[in-house]
């Protein structure tokens, strides 16, 4: 008896031991449940299985263990629309080596507390709507390799306790409102922020400690000074759109740039100050002959009454002519002439006025694209709808007569266009103080394909939602082609061009349209006419100019960049076609090009993809067929319904719900 209760005492004793050896830290699970309290929107689900109750989180969604079980080492929840904020005790997490919550839109500041993270390797917390300073306490992540906060609409100063970082790779902070300068120098009195120079026998502090720093972006801020010397082997693009002292990368302009003028602006007022004369002028003015006033008075009366009669001949003439606007036209010898631009094309269009987009852009700072001809900014209208800004970078002494006509039937044509897959145009900015000509799109909440394919989640994109947008891009090319009178075609079609709503629709956005504006007019001008008043348009250049079979061939290049998850052109690989091309000609080995983080797809849809993809990129280009032909083949032999995906895959219910 007593060596049977003697087992059983050391069975109770070993399972106690057992059931202690393998409990979860309760501090982490808590950590977890206290961050989903924070997030008060989950449209896709992606939280739906983290049940408070249970003691072991590793069976989460997007939440990856050690390999004992015994510890929260990655957190990966990017593009899920998660709406909340950021609970400080993610900190509880101790082991935790990823933070990546990129994509969503959270809101807030960003905790301190994330600082006591000594085992962070990567935090990206970028594209999403957290606001207040970067927290000096991130500088204590000890074994940070990269850290993301693009994107979001954080303020302040950079702190310099990031160059604490001997690890830290790549640090990305562009598109924020940032100010001060980029905390770079040798300790001295006088930062290489500012004076772009540092003297010799200090040691360096702020981002010229940071070693290892291979990739920082700093662009689309409001920071002041200069580069920074130890920084100068950073590419230019990482410091444009601020307010530094720099001709090389692109700045803000003054009045952008507001009350963030550099410290050098302030030196030189107070210097001029010393030097200036106060009392002079107004003893000078006060001893001025009475006839030379008189003289003033009366050349004053003469040249205010002139104006008047001008004036008044003015709204006469504009009376007359009630849609046509005087342009004036520079000064040279060549082109003094003043040339009329008919508006009537546009009476049907909204017309914003800057400031209503400037208050829904966020003062321009909402930055969500840009290039070298134009600038894109996300807003939201006052009881209205978030919309897409895109601002041409031209300056107005380069602006033309000829331009603005081309501006003018660009917005006309965009204006017309009416489908569920096409971004719709909702309004345009046409103001001249300061200059400005902006389009106004609606905005797709869910960003551009190409940012899924390559940048996202394999989850978010199945087969059969890649599938629906394939359909759903063929579906508004067709449109474009063979439904609108006169036809469209965009300029270039990719994966970038392809906008994703909340529900994953493709939406066509021809933001590239402003290329062809400026290259018709400079290769153009000569060919305007002008009809009394009214400059018009040539009939060869009344339409734009149109690439139905480069919009084909871009297809197929797009629907291979689909289902394979490549890009376009790699270092590696080479172009996508090429790369493609020996798998496509080899039933066989089709399977090769599908993209690997799909964990499933359907065969009988890859042959018929492939099919097109042949007939897209065929070189001759009277073998390619046509988007309505292509669209009917795809529609018939690809079913999207939710049976076919039941069908197809063990892991649908999942997916659904993720979809729903």
């Amino acid at each position: 008896m007593r060596t049977c209760a003697l087992l059983q005492v050391l069975v109770t004793v070993f399972g106690l031991f057992l059931v202690i050896c393998d409990a979860f830290p309760s501090n982490e699970v808590y950590a977890l449940n206290t961050f989903k309290e924070a997030i008060y929107e989950d449209p896709l689900l992606v939280l739906s299985n983290w049940n408070a109750l249970d003691s072991d989180p590793c069976d989460w969604a997007r939440i990856f263990c050690s390999l004992a079980q015994d510890h929260v080492i990655k957190i990966n929840i990017s593009g899920a629309s998660l709406k909340g904020f950021l609970s400080p005790n993610l900190h509880l997490l101790s082991s935790l080596q990823e933070l990546i919550l990129h994509g969503n839109v959270l809101i807030g500041t960003i905790p301190k507390e994330i600082g006591l993270l000594k085992k962070l390797k990567f935090l990206d917390l970028g594209a999403n709507q957290l606001t207040g300073p970067i927290p000096p306490e991130l500088g204590n992540l000890s074994n940070i390799m990269k850290i993301n906060l693009q994107s979001n609409g954080l303020t302040g100063k950079l702190p310099a306790e990031l160059g604490n970082l001997k690890y830290l790779e790549e640090l990305r902070v562009d598109r924020n409102k940032l100010q001060g300068i980029v905390p770079a120098n040798n300790g001295s009195d006088f930062t290489s922020g500012v004076h772009g120079m540092y003297s010799s026998g200090a040691s360096p502090t702020g981002f010229c400690r940071s070693s290892q720093l291979k990739v920082a972006d700093f662009s689309f801020n409001f920071l002041i000074g200069s580069i920074p010397k130890c920084l100068v082997y950073l590419p230019k693009s990482s410091f444009q759109g601020n307010c530094l002292q720099h001709k090389d990368p692109k700045q803000r302009s003054a009045a952008l740039c507001g009350g963030t003028s550099p410290p050098t602006y302030h030196a030189s007022t107070v210097s001029s100050n010393k030097h200036r004369p106060v009392e002079e002028p107004k003893h000078q003015a006060s001893s001025k002959p009475t006839w030379l006033l008189a003289l003033e008075v009366v050349t004053g009366v003469m040249v205010g009454s002139l104006f008047i009669v001008a004036l008044v001949t003015g709204l006469q003439k504009f009376k007359n002519k009630s849609s046509i606007i005087p342009w004036k036209k520079s000064g040279s010898e060549k082109d003094h002439m003043t040339i009329y631009v008919d508006t009537g094309m546009l009476k049907d269009v909204v017309k914003y006025s800057r400031q209503e987009l400037e208050v829904a852009c966020e003062d321009f700072s909402n930055i969500i694209g840009s290039s070298p001809d134009s600038v894109v900014y996300k807003g939201t209208m006052k009881g209205g709808p978030e919309i897409a800004v895109i601002s041409l970078c031209v300056k107005e002494e380069h602006w033309t007569a000829y331009l603005e006509l081309y501006f003018q039937k660009e917005v006309a044509e965009l204006a017309r266009i009416n489908h569920e897959n096409a971004g719709k145009l909702i309004g345009y900015c046409r103001e001249s103080s300061p200059f400005t000509r902006m389009l106004v799109f609606e905005y797709a909440s869910n960003g551009t394909l190409y940012e899924h394919l390559h940048y996202g989640e394999g989850c978010q994109l199945s087969w059969t939602r890649r599938m629906k947008i394939v359909i759903g891009i063929a579906k508004g090319l067709t449109y474009f082609h063979s439904e609108l009178d006169p036809p469209f075609t965009i300029s270039e079609l990719n994966s970038n061009s392809v906008y994703l709503t909340e529900d994953f629709s493709p939406k066509l956005v021809d933001f590239e349209s402003w290329k062809s504006i400026i290259s018709r007019s400079e290769k153009n001008s000569g060919a305007i006419s002008c009809e009394g008043a009214i400059c018009v348009l040539p009939n060869s250049l009344e339409s734009r100019h149109l690439d139905v079979q480069g919009n084909i061939y871009a297809f197929g290049v797009l629907l291979l960049e689909i289902i394979s998850g490549r890009p376009p052109y790699c270092k590696d690989k080479g172009c996508l076609v090429d790369w493609a091309k020996e798998f496509l000609e080899v039933p066989e080995v089709l399977s090769y090009v599908v993209d690997p983080e799909l964990k499933h797809f359907k065969e009988e849809d890859l042959k018929v993809i492939c099919e097109v993809i042949n007939l897209c990129i065929h070189p001759s280009t009277s073998r390619r067929t046509s988007m309505k032909d292509l669209c009917a083949i795809l529609e018939s032999n690809i079913d999207t319904s939710i049976t076919a995906e039941l069908k197809a895959s063990s892991l649908a219910w999942a997916e659904l719900a993720l979809s729903s």
